[in-house]
Formats: structure tokens, sequence, C-alpha cells
């Protein structure tokens, strides 16, 4: 472990596991603040979870998973084997995020969003730029495998993105986005539920 970190009550670290590894800015500081994890977590091995980051109760990770920097993550939540979450990411409550995922800098997901195994979300409009930042994921939301988002782009409440769509603009509340470029398109009556 690396810096002051919080870890909550009967958590299961699996070694080898790195928590509070230290970000560039931290780089030359003796002490500085880690990362905060709540109880019940459950840490498969060969992860890193970098200083300054702040993860509620009851979260799991798969192996090999890396999460950056300033980024939040809610409780009730998991993260796939291999998944890369950038820095100053804000994730919320009961998110389940699949294997192979890559989230960029600055990306918003709200509670009880899905994301399937390799989707690409980006924060590079046209790389190499200056990044913009990443998509915004609202509650409910559901992302196919393969899919990819373009940054700045706002997936509505209870929408869907299609296995294998590349998602160019925003998709409005409890519609779907289908194809490359993807199109909007009704959600399919097997996706529609009652959302509180």
């Amino acid at each position: 472990m690396y810096g002051t970190n919080s870890i909550g009550k009967e958590c299961l670290i699996y070694e080898p596991f790195i928590i509070g590894f230290p970000s560039r800015e931290r780089l030359r500081e003796e002490t500085y603040r880690g990362a905060t994890i709540g109880d019940n977590a459950l840490l498969r091995s060969g992860g890193i979870i970098y200083c300054d980051v702040t993860i509620g109760h009851h979260f799991q990770c798969g192996h090999n998973v890396l999460i950056r920097e300033y980024s939040v993550i809610g409780d009730h939540s998991s993260v796939g084997t291999a998944t890369v979450i950038e820095r100053e990411c804000s994730i919320g409550n009961n998110v389940n995020i699949q294997s192979m995922v890559f989230i960029p800098n600055r990306t918003t997901i709200g509670d009880r969003v899905f994301i399937g195994p390799a989707a690409v979300l980006t924060n590079d409009r046209y790389p190499p730029s200056d990044d913009i930042g990443g998509p915004v994921l609202s509650d409910h939301a559901v992302i196919g495998a393969h899919a990819t988002i373009l940054p700045g782009v706002v997936i509505g409440r209870g929408a869907g993105v299609a296995a294998g769509a590349v998602v160019t603009r925003d998709v409005p509340d409890g519609m779907m986005a289908i194809g490359v470029p993807a199109k909007i398109r009704n959600l399919p009556a097997a996706m529609k539920r009652d959302l509180p």
C-alpha cells in the first residue's frame, strides 16, 4: 500500500493488489491521501487503485483492474477484469461494468448503469487534441458489448446502446442507439422497464 489509505471492515483483498498508488502530482510526496474503500469490498489480484480514489461499500472488482486518481465510485458497484477507469470519473451506485471496458477522464456514470464487455468510452473527438471529457451515462442506461461512445455524448435515462454501435450524438431518455454511426430507434419491448 502507498499513502494513507482507509479500508473498511470485512474486505477481502487478494495479493498482489496495489492501493493508493501515487499520481504524477504526488510522486515526490512523502505523505499523501491514499484511497478510501468502504466495507465488504472484494478486490481480486492484479489491480491498482490510485491515490485520492473514493469507493463505497460492497464494491467488487475482477483481476487486473486500474482505477486512476480522483475517481469516485458508489455503493454496490462492480468493475470487471482488465477494465481501465481513468482519472476524475464519477460512477454511481449499483453500476455493473463488465470486463475490458475503457472509461476515460471525466466520465460521469449514473446509478444502475450496465456496461457490456469491451465497450469503449472516449474523451477526444479529434485525436490527438485536447481532452474534452468523457460521455455521460444517465441512470439505468444499458450499453452493449463492444459499443463505442464519443466524448460529450449523453446517454439518456433508461436508454440503450446496441452491441457494436458507434454513438456520435445524444440518445434521448428511453430510446436506443443502433448501428455505425448509430441511429436512434425505439427501445425494444424486451428492454423496457418501469423506472423509479
